[in-house]
């Protein structure tokens, strides 16, 4: 557990305006991509707005990340949002309509972790009281971001990617393929909890999460770090 209350509040502070952008605006591109393609569900709920407790999951939005806080101390946060609720049968057309609307919350991520470089910029010249945290928080941003779109990206539905395959593939690849979401969130738990468990007993490296997405965070990290100048 943590000793150092201050630090734990100091990390929390940090994480605190990455989680409460990234998440709901990753919601909130859905329900606007949604709308582009003649669905207008998530605007009559009103899902289409960047405030934060429009789309908070009492778990997912703050206990979650709180968790993962405290067990891993400030090493790791992760966490989700409610789903926007999308009437996939609306879209027209149909296919386009699933693959723009799948990837509009991984995109919307990695604009906000380009925004958040950029303004690394802003930061480095506001006050020594100020920029220290200012620049932990503009980095957490940047990470969080990036692990979401990456993440989210993976073709195993319910995931956006694993919808974005189902738009992309023939029909009966794709019907095979979206008849996994029943069962998705298992697969990715599995994935993240049990696999890496069962690759450590026997030896071997079963960790999706740090041999693939890691990986390419930090090829895309590289890459706006090298248009941004960080």
């Amino acid at each position: 557990m943590f000793d150092d209350i201050p630090a734990l509040l100091r990390t929390i502070s940090i994480w605190a305006i990455p989680m409460l952008t990234a998440i709901p605006l990753h919601e909130a591109a859905h329900g606007f991509a949604a709308l582009r393609f003649g669905d207008d569900t998530a605007q009559r709920l009103g899902r289409l707005t960047a405030n934060p407790l429009r789309h908070i999951d009492r778990f997912g939005t703050i206990i979650l990340p709180l968790m993962m806080l405290l067990l891993t101390q400030g090493r790791a946060m992760f966490g989700y949002a409610k789903p926007v609720p999308v009437n996939f049968l609306r879209l027209k057309p149909r296919r386009l309509g699933m693959i723009v609307v799948a990837a509009a919350g991984p995109a919307t991520n990695l604009a906000l972790a380009l925004v958040s470089a950029l303004l690394v910029h802003v930061a480095v010249r506001l006050p020594d009281a100020v920029a220290p945290w200012a620049l932990d928080m503009l980095e957490a941003s940047i990470s969080l971001n990036l692990v979401l779109a990456v993440f989210n990206m993976l073709p195993i539905p319910p995931l956006d990617g694993g919808r974005v395959a189902v738009g992309l593939l023939p029909p009966p690849l794709a019907m095979r393929l979206a008849r996994l979401e029943r069962v998705g969130i298992l697969i990715v738990i599995g994935a993240l909890f049990l696999l890496p468990a069962i690759g450590q007993s026997v030896g071997l490296n079963l960790d999706l999460f740090r041999s693939v997405v890691v990986p390419i965070v930090n090829w895309i990290y590289r890459g706006i770090a090298l248009i941004t100048g960080i």
